[in-house]
């Protein structure tokens, strides 16, 4: 896994580019699809709005 890909540095911060997991906590993030956002521990679904 490349966490640098997670982050972003803009100024004199770090900042995350991507939502930690609200069930599991600090650490472990939400995998981007398409039309949603899952985490691949506990299985929690979180889905986009859709564009008009």
């Amino acid at each position: 896994m490349n966490a640098y890909k997670y982050y972003s540095i803009k100024g004199d911060k770090i900042v995350r580019t991507r939502q930690f997991c609200p069930k599991c906590g600090t650490g472990v993030f939400l995998a981007e699809h398409a039309d949603r956002m899952t985490c691949g521990k506990c299985g929690y679904t979180k889905y986009k709005q859709k564009k008009k």
